[in-house]
């Protein structure tokens, strides 16, 4: 039998569900706030892994992704296209191009972070109380927890 300070497993169980639920759904939300146009996701998230660990080149963009190589080629050919990525060749390796992000993606990555934290921002503050921001507080400590391995 669980104690007042040990949920039971269904608890837990259940918990676990209506967090994912709600993740998701805030993912999206915070999705739309950025508006990054008519990107697909595959090309966002190639954007984001280029944006967190820098230039690397399409194979080595695929393998992060867990796609192949000729699918990650088509998502990088779209985002050249549109002025989001360039390509310079390899210095150690001519053969080889690496791949960068272009200012003007840049630029859209940071517009896009300061709107979804503007529209957080604002509806914390409008939406939530004092005591319920406090609470709001505390559970982001809980969430970090749950985040350490």
């Amino acid at each position: 039998m669980a104690s007042p300070d040990q949920p039971s497993s269904d608890t837990a169980a259940a918990l676990a569900g209506d967090l994912g639920t709600l993740i998701a759904q805030f993912k999206r939300r915070l999705r739309d706030e950025a508006s990054a146009g008519d990107l697909t996701v595959s090309q966002l998230l190639a954007l984001s892994r280029l944006d967190r660990d820098g230039s690397m080149t399409v194979t080595e963009l695929a393998r992060a992704e867990g796609m192949r190589p000729q699918s990650m080629g088509a998502t990088v050919a779209v985002l050249e296209a549109a002025g989001l990525v360039g390509g310079a060749p390899d210095p150690a390796d001519g053969r080889r191009t690496i791949l960068y992000l272009t200012p003007a993606c840049r630029e859209m990555i940071r517009a896009g972070r300061a709107a979804r934290h503007d529209w957080l921002s604002h509806a914390i503050d409008k939406k939530l109380s004092t005591a319920e921001q406090q609470q709001l507080a505390a559970a982001a400590v809980l969430l970090r927890r749950l985040l350490e391995t």
